[in-house]
């Protein structure tokens, strides 16, 4: 509907206001005044009248039919006096008081009454018209009011270049029609016959509607039929006028000219709004919609890396050992894995995800949008709890592996000298049950028997050293035991059988120490007999036990364990010589480790330092400040290739199961915090300036007043009434902590110039032709298909006195686009 509501000025329109042409500079009274009289001019043609029937006719029912009603003959259907009122009240979008019903004729004239009432309150003084001529049907009179409500209607509030109304109209025409061959309008009548000028209006407004290089100059009819046609199929204007009759009248009516003129002005003058008011729309539904879109980019990427958080820290703090340091190692090297391949992509994802919020705050900021409040446990503050709980669990679930591969190492060694030993052990004990069984006694001599007593003698001396060694044994499978070795049931059943043996051996010396002891006696008996023999045989028998004796003694001394022993000696120094050329390998390791971390370390700690003074101390434009921090994030980058030098050095010193380093205070994992605080910290910086720019861009801030607002942030004078008041707004949480952006949305806070809920409410409300409503059908003929198809699924229905069916609430749906109510 087009706006025609009145300004509070004072005209007179009657029966004698009629137009002669384009006028002077007075205004609307003084060209109405100057005028013919009414009269007169039906009298000269005749012609005119019929123009004005058919053109006010028209004019009135392209009105009426908003209300679902029409008009057939204009000097009877306004007798009554309602369906005037009713234009008035569609043309006005005011409400009349209300009619009386009656048939009678002091009913009508009351009725009309009321509608020249409600026209004469909107400052117009009418002259020669009253309610009783249109009641009784005077063409002349009730012509002369339409043209009244016409002028005030729908030409009146015209306004172009400081002139108004019929000359502001005039110029309208003059300068959209201006480009166009054949045409020249000077006036609202003989400018019109050829139909050029209307053919013009369109094309200059539409130009695929009109071919206009094929119209010819001489053929008015089929250029005005031409414009007509397509100004009632495609603009909604009403044909108002006949081809022929302009063509065969001298002087065209320029009532009824500036009349059907005026529906072009206000068709693409309301068009213009509409447009106006969609492009608005669309510019606030696309940030809109950009921001829904970053929104969801956070609550989907913050789920996943929480998901992710979620599912690693159970394994991180999985503290269930493995058998062997085999498996261990593998843990070791999975953790490595997570550490290189995994973790850094999170890393940057966590950094990204902080600078995505960051700037969605900053552009919901400038779009005068409601802070986004991210679902419940999707907050910063929840990633950063979750992730500090990611690293606490890493950091003991690698001081957990080392300490464990150092236990399994421990009892990797302990097992092996308990194998070795016992090894030793059972192959010395091999044969001797047999040994101690053997009854060779019961067939020796008395000298055999002293023979081999001494030999049991030095078996049992040889026995009593032995006992060290099974005590050690015994040692060592009850820390074996003690350690949880994962082998211990076959280490305390070698064990247990290694002393059940040794039991059985310590049984078997005492038999047969008795054994001999007794066989010695009854032989020292037998050989009492023998003595005067063996007196007698003294030299020969002094020589046979020298001989005896000799054997005997080579026999104890040159034993196969004192060979065993001089066969050990050149492995225990090839042991020792292999054990030093592994010290020596994992010191070069360490070296090597510490001379690289003690160059990584520092730079990375002077990179952070420089990093803080150039966020403070940078100059030049926002843009050049932007592209510097970018070539300074590509130098660190470059640098990457020395951490994982390092880390290729870390890992042979952790396959070495080295676990200290005096040459170097880094380790690997300050150097790997250090380079992802580093990483982190340059990101968000290029993301403030970034969003300074997006700031400044939206605000209008110029490149002086950002160094102004700089040198003030940098030097704010702490402690002060105005700190504390800036402070309050900037800081609302008392954090103590206030970042540029912050200060910089205070400082421009009040130049902003930002679109509204109100603006947009005004914006729907012309493309819904006025209404308190709009429908689906207008979204989808206004907006382009993608923000018609987002205002309908989110626009709730409208529930107003005045509602249709399928109307739709524009005014809940744009407060809600500013966080003024709920979608």
């Amino acid at each position: 509907m087009v706006d025609y509501h009145a300004a509070n000025q004072s005209y007179q329109y009657g029966p004698s206001s009629a137009g002669n042409g384009a006028g002077g500079g007075g205004g609307m009274g003084d060209y109405m005044a100057q005028e013919d009289d009414w009269d007169r001019d039906l009298l000269l043609d005749p012609a005119w009248e019929k123009q004005q029937r058919k053109t006010f006719t028209a004019w009135c029912n392209s009105h009426l039919r908003k209300a679902g009603t029409q008009i057939e003959n204009i000097d009877e259907d306004f007798r009554d006096g309602l369906k005037l009122m009713l234009l008035l009240e569609v043309i006005s979008g005011e409400r009349l008081p209300k009619p009386e019903r009656g048939k009678m004729r002091v009913h009508k004239i009351n009725n009309v009454n009321k509608a020249l009432d409600f026209i004469a309150s909107k400052g117009v003084k009418l002259v020669s018209i009253g309610a009783e001529e249109i009641v009784d049907g005077n063409a002349k009179m009730t012509l002369g009011m339409i043209w009244t409500i016409i002028l005030r209607f729908a030409i009146q509030d015209i306004s172009v270049e400081e002139t108004s109304a019929k000359e502001g109209l005039l110029l309208w025409c003059q300068r959209k029609t201006a480009p166009y061959k054949n045409v020249n309008v000077q006036n609202f009548h003989i400018s019109w016959k050829d139909g050029l000028a209307f053919n013009a209006l369109i094309h200059r407004h539409r130009p695929e509607l009109i071919e206009y290089d094929k119209l010819r100059k001489d053929d008015p009819v089929t250029n005005l039929n031409n414009a007509f046609e397509v100004a009632e199929k495609y603009l909604d204007i009403p044909k108002m006028l006949d081809a022929e009759d302009i063509v065969g009248t001298l002087r065209p009516d320029e009532k009824a000219i500036m009349t059907y003129v005026s529906c072009f002005y206000h068709a693409f003058s309301g068009a213009q709004k509409a447009e106006t008011a969609a492009n608005r729309i669309c510019k606030v539904l696309a940030v809109n919609q950009e921001n829904e879109h970053l929104m969801e980019d956070y609550e989907r990427l913050a789920s996943d890396l929480l998901e992710w958080i979620r599912r690693t820290i159970p394994w991180l703090e999985d503290r269930v050992p493995q058998k062997t340091i085999q498996e261990m190692q593998q843990k070791l090297e999975d953790f490595r894995d997570y550490r290189r391949v995994h973790k850094p992509p999170k890393v940057q994802e966590k950094c990204q995800l902080e600078i995505n919020f960051n700037t969605l705050q900053t552009k919901l900021r400038l779009s005068n949008r409601p802070a986004f409040m991210p679902s419940e446990g999707r907050m910063v503050s929840d990633i950063n709890n979750g992730w500090q709980h990611l690293e606490q669990a890493e950091k003991g679930y690698e001081e957990w592996l080392l300490n464990e591969i150092r236990r399994l190492e421990r009892l990797d060694h302990l097992a092996e000298k308990f194998r070795q030993k016992a090894s030793i052990h059972e192959a010395w004990t091999d044969g001797k049950e047999a040994m101690l069984k053997h009854r060779d006694y019961e067939t020796a001599t008395l000298s055999d028997i002293k023979a081999l007593i001494r030999k049991h003698e030095a078996f049992e001396s040889d026995l009593a050293a032995h006992q060290d060694r099974v005590e050690q044994i015994a040692a060592i499978a009850q820390e074996l035991n003690e350690l949880d070795y994962y082998d211990s049931h076959n280490v305390n059943t070698r064990c247990q059988k290694i002393c059940d043996q040794w039991d059985a051996l310590g049984s078997l010396t005492h038999s047969r120490r008795e054994a001999l002891e007794k066989t010695e006696k009854q032989l020292e008996t037998i050989d009492q007999l023998h003595l005067e023999y063996a007196k007698r045989a003294a030299p020969f028998n002094n020589w046979m036990e020298s001989a005896m004796e000799d054997l005997q003694d080579m026999f104890i001394v040159h034993t196969i364990e004192e060979i065993e022993v001089q066969q050990l000696v050149p492995k225990r120094d090839h042991a020792l010589l292999e054990e030093q050329s592994k010290q020596q390998s994992n010191e070069h390791l360490r070296r090597q480790f510490a001379s690289q971390a003690n160059v990584v370390g520092p730079w990375i700690q002077t990179k952070m330092e420089e990093i803080g003074r150039i966020s403070i101390e940078m100059n030049g434009t926002l843009e050049d400040q932007l592209s510097h921090l970018k070539q300074y994030e590509r130098s660190i980058v470059d640098y990457k290739p020395n951490l994982d030098l390092l880390e290729q050095q870390h890992q042979l010193i952790q396959e070495a199961l080295i676990f200290d380093n005096k040459h170097t205070n880094y380790t690997m994992e300050h150097i790997r915090v250090g380079w992802e605080q580093l990483l982190t910290t340059i990101a968000r910086t290029i993301n403030e300036v970034e969003n300074q720019i997006l700031t400044r861009d939206a605000k209008g801030i110029s490149q002086e007043q950002m160094q102004e607002f700089r040198a003030s942030f940098n030097h704010f004078d702490k402690g002060d009434a105005e700190f504390n008041r800036i402070m309050s707004v900037v800081d609302p949480n008392h954090s103590g902590l206030v970042t540029f952006q912050a200060f910089i949305d205070f400082m421009s806070r009040e130049t902003t110039d930002t679109d509204t809920a109100d603006q947009v409410i005004a914006s729907f409300k012309v493309l819904a032709g006025d209404k308190n409503f709009i429908t689906a059908e207008e979204l989808r003929r206004e907006l382009p298909p993608d923000q018609a198809e987002y205002c309908i699924a989110r626009m709730a229905p409208y529930q107003g006195p005045d509602a249709v069916p399928g109307a739709l609430d524009y005014k809940s749906f744009s407060t809600a686009l500013y966080g003024e109510s709920d979608l």
